[in-house]
């Protein structure tokens, strides 16, 4: 069974022989649904649920990890000045602990005459956090030479340690960016430096793909998120807010994120264990009406960006070993008509990482900022690179379009 395939050997669809590939659908959807333990297939993960088959030592990483997740912040522990919530937990949390939440942060920047984009000061990036600690004029304020401001709601983390376990090779043979098989679609993978080993990696977590690891992911949210500084990320670094003026607002020495002295660990250290021991949501109810719309999903050309199946690389730890990833997702950076205009990190003002569809039944609103109410409106904001894809949809008689729904209801 090919689930994807390149030109040059590695995993993306090609539509030219879809057809030729319906037999083993039934075969995949099964593969879907077993993703990591085939001999227990009739056993899906609920949301929130640990990977099966954590060691002892493991699950009690993941139950501290969660217990780090769900702590709610002040400021004696460092909070702010800035800050968009009190905890992780605070905007990770439908429909389990991990997933998301309705509130979008806000970034903000400005075009110039010549249509470059720029942050108004590039320490501080383009996050304007929500709240701040009400004293001595903590707060930010969106300049009003802003002219590109965005929503961003926030991703969910299930499954994200097998995520970090695709190799960056894997990532790399899919990228397409001068689109050499004419296809009309060239994703670009994000080539970041991994603060927490100091290399260059292919980026995968965030709508920009800025992070490749989960402790980075983990401590840059802590900083920007909450406002709370780890040795990964020392400085805090709310925009407007003066270095005189941090030391008033928020005096406590940084970093402030520092080993416990019982167990050795930091915060972004708990986080990192919590995501990555996290299970993805397993598969709902796979009838013979999802298996017609996953055919239809290929066959329009979906599947190209939202490619179904990845692979971990070899690991030492058999949790990650060559294991099947069903995320729907090439974790590349694409133009297709959503992007927000905010430059960050490798990625461009206009691209976005294609996001993964796991889990996709239990996620509203959809979207990097929230705008599509339902899968359907989603679809249709589609264009640039996913332009063909969704004329082909357009065109799609309605008891096609139909099964295709269902097939999206059903991840």
């Amino acid at each position: 069974m090919i689930v994807a395939r390149r030109m040059n050997g590695l995993v993306r669809v090609s539509r030219l022989r879809i057809s030729e590939r319906v037999v083993g659908m039934a075969v995949l959807a099964w593969l879907l649904t077993a993703w990591v333990f085939p001999a227990q297939a009739q056993l899906r993960p609920l949301p929130g649920d640990p990977l099966p088959r954590l060691t002892p030592v493991e699950f009690e990483l993941f139950r501290l990890g969660l217990d780090d997740f769900l702590e709610v912040e002040d400021a004696e522990e460092g909070l702010g000045p800035a800050y968009n919530g009190t905890s992780c937990g605070a905007c990770h949390n439908v429909p389990a602990i991990g997933g998301i939440s309705p509130v979008a942060g806000v970034r903000a920047g400005r075009v110039d005459a010549n249509g470059d984009y720029s942050d108004f000061d590039s320490s501080a990036g383009s996050l304007f956090q929500l709240f701040s600690i009400p004293t001595h004029g903590c707060q930010v304020v969106i300049p009003a030479e802003a002219n590109v401001i965005s929503r961003r709601v926030p991703i969910p983390v299930f499954g994200a340690g097998l995520v970090e376990a695709i190799l960056d090779d894997t990532l790399l043979r899919l990228a397409d960016p001068l689109d050499l098989d004419r296809d009309g679609v060239s994703g670009r993978a994000a080539v970041v430096e991994d603060l927490a080993t100091g290399r260059l990696r292919v980026g995968r977590f965030g709508w920009k793909a800025q992070h490749a690891t989960l402790i980075a992911f983990g401590a840059d949210a802590y900083l920007n998120e909450m406002g709370i500084t780890s040795d990964l990320f020392p400085t805090e670094q709310s925009f407007g807010i003066t270095p005189e003026l941090m030391r008033i607002c928020d005096p406590l020495p940084d970093p402030e994120d520092i080993e416990e002295p019982a167990t050795g660990q930091r915060g972004i250290d708990n986080f990192e264990a919590f995501m990555r021991f996290l299970a993805p949501i397993g598969r709902g109810l796979i009838d013979d009406s999802v298996l017609a719309g996953e055919r239809v999903f290929l066959e329009i050309g979906c599947a190209v960006c939202h490619v179904p199946v990845l692979e971990t690389g070899p690991s030492a730890n058999p949790l990650f070993d060559r294991k099947t990833v069903p995320l729907f997702s090439d974790l590349l950076l694409h133009d297709v008509a959503t992007g927000d205009g905010i430059g960050q990190a490798a990625a461009e003002p206009n691209e976005i990482r294609t996001p993964a569809l796991w889990g996709l039944r239990f996620r509203r609103p959809l979207l990097h900022d929230g705008s599509a109410a339902t899968p359907l409106e989603a679809i249709r904001s589609h264009g640039g690179e996913a332009g063909r894809s969704r004329e082909n949809f357009e065109e799609l008689d309605r008891p096609s379009r139909s099964v295709l729904l269902t097939f999206l209801a059903s991840l």
